[in-house]
């Protein structure tokens, strides 16, 4: 039975990024109250909210003390210990809840879960040892990724290997930690599902996007993706599915890749808004925030109905090497929106912002939104 928290309720949010921050502007325009907790101040997403606590995420009195004070908690990374969840889940709701993080934040248990589950995700092993690395190469085959089981993102704690003489320093790499080897995917396109389910089971999905990585980071993302109707049905199935068995409430991005030969395979799970997902603030009649907010707070899902084509950039801290960025020049574009984060220092990979540009259609989008970054850039005068 779904518990209905009205507006005026209090909703606490472990972490304090730019997922946080987008998320408590939807609440407070519906009339919510939002906390924040993270080991930070002065956060992107404490600047919006009606409370910021600075406390460690595995200080347990603080993070009960934070809890005793909302009326239900979600989450905002996957990084946030699952004992803390857990803690919080003694006092108040938690959605998305502690075990679906437990799977997802590690990618031993989640690959596991895949598997075991039939969802199509690449030949794996997990790995303990340098010897059974070893023998892990030997029975998927290289080239592999060797990745660490937790704690990674934006393709941290990653190392390609193509060949046995390079598992040496591939481990070492990882720092020798408990990991995953995985079968390198020859593939076409990286695509994404942002889905949601609220407190009754009912399903709500966004478009499939289409993803394309700078330096293993997010670079640009086309929605809707510019695929066969056949693979981005089969897409949100297998989203479905995936929360349906988790049985999710909140929001879950299911990232995949779109092999050459036409198969789709699950490549990771996080359960919470994604970065894949920003352009739904601007571009769709309810984003993947509000959405997050109405299953935490037990109303029905809104329409992921997209009004117009999009396209989304992010800004990385590498923009501002050279001087601040040309804002006015971006905002003579007038089909492009631009999305600040409040982060007081850039460096470079860091996320400080993204453009998001709505057209009529999504090649016109990718186009736009690009020109607008490249016109970020500070030009050199002489």
């Amino acid at each position: 039975m779904s518990r209905i928290l009205p507006p005026g309720s209090t909703i606490g949010v472990l972490g304090s990024g730019q997922l946080g921050r987008m998320f408590a502007i939807a609440a407070r325009r519906m009339g919510y109250r939002v906390h924040t907790l993270s080991p930070d101040e002065d956060t992107p997403t404490g600047q919006v909210a009606d409370v910021e606590v600075r406390a460690a995420y595995d200080d347990l009195d603080a993070v009960r003390a934070f809890a005793s004070r909302v009326d239900a908690v979600t989450f905002e990374f996957e990084n946030v210990p699952s004992q803390s969840i857990e803690a919080c889940a003694a006092l108040v709701p938690v959605h998305p809840r502690a075990e679906v993080l437990h799977t997802a934040q590690h990618r031993v248990r989640e690959k596991t879960f895949l598997s075991k589950n039939g969802f199509p995700c690449a030949d794996f092993r997990h790995v303990r040892s340098f010897g059974e690395l070893e023998a892990a190469a030997r029975e998927i085959g290289l080239p592999a990724v060797l990745k660490t089981a937790g704690f990674g993102y934006d393709g941290k704690g990653q190392r390609m290997v193509r060949s046995m003489e390079e598992l040496p320093a591939a481990w070492q790499g990882i720092g020798g930690a408990e990991a995953v080897l995985e079968r390198f995917v020859d593939f076409e396109c990286e695509l994404s599902v942002v889905a949601a389910r609220d407190q009754q089971g009912r399903f709500a999905h966004f478009p499939l996007c289409l993803n394309t990585h700078s330096r293993h980071i997010l670079d640009v993302t086309l929605a809707p993706a510019p695929v066969e109707p056949r693979v981005a049905q089969q897409a949100v199935e297998i989203a479905r599915g995936i929360l349906e068995t988790l049985d999710v409430v909140g929001v879950l991005c299911v990232e995949m890749f779109l092999e050459r030969g036409g198969r789709l395979l699950v490549n990771e799970l996080a359960p919470r808004p994604h970065n894949s997902g920003h352009y739904t603030f601007d571009a769709c009649v309810t984003s993947q925030f509000e959405q997050q907010l109405r299953a935490v707070c037990g109303l029905p899902l809104g329409s992921t109905e997209q009004m117009r084509p999009a396209a989304m950039a992010n800004l990385l801290g590498d923009l501002w090497a050279e001087g601040e960025p040309q804002w006015h020049r971006a905002a003579e574009f007038p089909e492009v929106k631009i999305h600040l984060y409040g982060k007081s220092e850039a460096r470079p990979g860091r996320k400080m912002g993204h453009l998001t540009a709505l057209c009529a259609g999504v090649e016109e989008a990718r186009r736009r939104v690009l020109e607008a970054r490249e016109a970020l850039r500070p030009r050199r005068s002489g």
